[in-house]
């Protein structure tokens, strides 16, 4: 009998497709690797096939999370049949997670109204200030987004969505920290997100430097401490988990584990991939309308996938700070070297921040006990 683990699907209905055209966008460039570019807009049949076979499967906790490109392009009466299938398909009674990703570029009063009566917890995406935002974060016109993002935040405040931000840390954001922690802490749930770049490695103007990732690192954290000692928490999801760890808690952030675990990418078509980072035609694990999820999560490819993940770097095994640091993300540890995972992009980073924040995070977790 095969142990079911919380089922996690991160599910991509228009599959790339997106009304901006973010300029780091790494999916653009995972879709130039592989053969299909774009598995198009999911279908209600597919819908439908993945929630039954999901509800199916899981036996305490499923969570359906959407993403892309951009979501909220499937249209808002796409996610009225997925609750209704939700209500028709969970006769086990499961508990049933939903969350979705947008740009807000979209986002009207339908949509808060309709994201607050399902309880979906939405993502935001929104980079620190305007000016960097509008740099970066352009429609296919080439117009900024920022005020759509930032009116998709009002809306969610005042329909009481549950939202938080995430930020993506280019080299333009990382030279702002504080100016960028100041404008985002009244949305009180952060994520900051460093920058990937293209698969083949090259470096773009906004491509983040270690030296300068690791100082935005410093000084934001020393603003969520500030903030948590002065009794204004603000949540900073990868400086929550660190401080869950010094519990002696696993960290909920997939990144932060230090191998990968496969979860279920869905993409439009019904083809399921081990990692968002790695929709890539060597890594599909099979497709939903042939394959259950038992015999995908058993598949070698999903096999493959979290073995190669598991190698740790030469230079992590002597480190003191691999307890926390793990190594990194399997995607920030591209190039693999003779098979193996290589040092972590933003090591020098982490060299800098983890002795600079550790007596306070060691503070925080001793007052938290």
């Amino acid at each position: 009998m095969v142990e079911v683990p919380p089922v996690t699907l991160l599910i991509k209905p228009v599959s790339g497709l997106c009304n901006l055209r973010c300029k780091y966008c790494f999916y653009a460039d995972v879709m130039e690797q592989r053969e299909m570019f774009s598995y198009g807009k999911m279908d209600l049949e597919t819908l439908e096939l993945l929630v039954q076979n999901a509800l199916e499967y899981a036996e305490d906790f499923v969570s359906f999370g959407f993403q892309g490109g951009e979501p909220t392009l499937a249209g808002l009466d796409f996610y009225e049949h997925l609750v209704a299938f939700e209500r028709k398909y969970n006769t086990k009674g499961v508990k049933i997670q939903n969350s979705i990703q947008t740009n807000g570029y979209a986002i009207d009063k339908d949509w808060a109204q309709f994201l607050h009566d399902h309880q979906f917890l939405a993502g935001l995406s929104m980079d620190g200030t305007a000016e960097i935002h509008d740099s970066l974060r352009l429609d296919v016109a080439g117009n900024p987004t920022y005020q759509k993002a930032a009116q998709a935040a009002e809306l969610f405040e005042e329909y009481k969505v549950e939202y938080n931000i995430l930020c993506v840390v280019t080299n333009f954001t990382a030279r702002y920290p504080r100016r960028v922690f100041s404008n985002l802490k009244p949305r009180r749930f952060l994520q900051f997100i460093p920058c990937l770049d293209s698969f083949d490695g090259e470096r773009e103007k906004y491509s983040l430097a270690p030296k300068r990732y690791g100082e935005f690192l410093k000084q934001t954290f020393d603003e969520y401490y500030r903030c948590l000692m002065q009794g204004e928490y603000v949540s900073v999801r990868n400086f929550d988990n660190y401080i869950q760890m010094l519990l002696g808690n696993a960290p909920e952030n997939c990144a932060m584990n230090g191998k990968c675990a496969s979860y279920f990418l869905i993409e439009g078509d019904g083809s399921v991939f081990p990692c968002d980072f790695y929709v890539l035609d060597q890594w599909k694990m099979g497709n939903i309308k042939e394959n259950s999820f038992q015999q995908l999560y058993l598949s070698e490819t999903a096999a493959v996938f979290r073995k190669s993940s598991e190698p740790v770097h030469d230079k992590c095994q002597v480190c003191k700070w691999y307890p926390l640091c793990r190594g990194g993300c399997r995607r920030d540890r591209e190039p693999f070297v003779h098979g193996k995972p290589g040092l972590n992009r933003l090591c020098e980073s982490y060299l800098e921040f983890f002795p600079y924040a550790y007596p306070k995070m060691e503070r925080i977790a001793k007052m938290l006990k």
